[in-house]
């Protein structure tokens, strides 16, 4: 998945924004303004494609004992809540990790208002 995949698949998602909210660096994508995932360009820059994911604690835990080369503990981030997720190897597949970005934003809809959450169908 390249960063203009990234980016394209997570703005098709409802309610989502795009910004920049800490630096000229971090690209944050946000569902009503709360973030549901990240990635720095300068990494993706240096040849490291990885992108922050907010997870279940509980699935966090699974998805980096399951794999190692590729899922760890959110960098610069919550270590229960956030994964950060390899996406250059090819070890994960697309779909697999169009599935990870869907459960991080599934996830904080969840934790919506429920006004909030009906704006978004």
């Amino acid at each position: 998945m390249s960063i203009e995949e990234y980016r394209t698949y997570c703005l098709s998602k409802p309610g989502t924004t795009e910004s920049f909210p800490f630096d000229e660096d971090v690209l944050v994508f946000k569902v009503m303004n709360k973030m549901f995932t990240l990635t720095s360009l300068k990494k993706w820059e240096e040849g490291d494609h990885s992108i922050n994911l907010k997870c279940d604690p509980q699935k966090a835990l699974e998805l980096r004992e399951r794999y190692p080369d590729d899922v760890f503990p959110g960098y610069h981030m919550s270590k229960k809540h956030w994964n950060t997720v390899v996406i250059e190897y090819g070890n994960l597949k697309e779909k697999f990790i169009k599935h990870l970005i869907n459960h991080s934003y599934e996830l904080v809809v969840s934790k919506l208002p429920k006004k909030d959450r009906e704006k978004l169908h």
